[in-house]
């Protein structure tokens, strides 16, 4: 890929990647994302989740909503190839990128508490633009 006049050579990106796609996503399509997934040099971890665009990523493990497949061979497979030998696990893909991400670094520290820096917390979440109709 050319950018700019720049030449794009994903093969020279070596950090981990955790590349996760969702079945009906009409943005960034399944198989699209998949074949991407094979121009990185590094670990790539490619996660299909189930549903679309929004609900399949914003899907917290505490709904127990939808479901996400898991297949270590992402190297010149189809989608439905992959799909043919993928785990499939129910819930959300959350649980199985934070573990993902421990692989890489276990360190953890505690959340900040929202105004506890120099700026004040504005109000509680969600916020009331949520709330405002366009």
């Amino acid at each position: 890929m050319i950018l700019d006049n720049t030449i794009l050579d994903l093969s020279k990106v070596k950090v981990p990647v955790y590349n996760l796609a969702t079945r009906e996503d009409h943005i960034a399509p399944a198989e699209s994302v998949l074949y991407g997934s094979q121009f990185f040099g590094g670990n790539v971890r490619y996660v299909l989740a189930g549903s679309g665009h929004i609900a399949g990523v914003v899907n917290p493990p505490d709904l127990g909503k939808y479901q996400y497949w898991t297949n270590d061979n992402i190297r010149d497979i189809s989608l439905a190839d992959w799909l043919k030998d993928a785990k499939e696990h129910k819930g959300s893909w959350w649980p199985d990128w934070r573990a993902w991400l421990e692989t890489i670094d276990a360190e953890t520290i505690p959340a900040r508490e929202p105004g506890s820096g120099p700026l004040a917390a504005i109000e509680d979440a969600p916020g009331s633009y949520v709330r405002v109709r366009a």
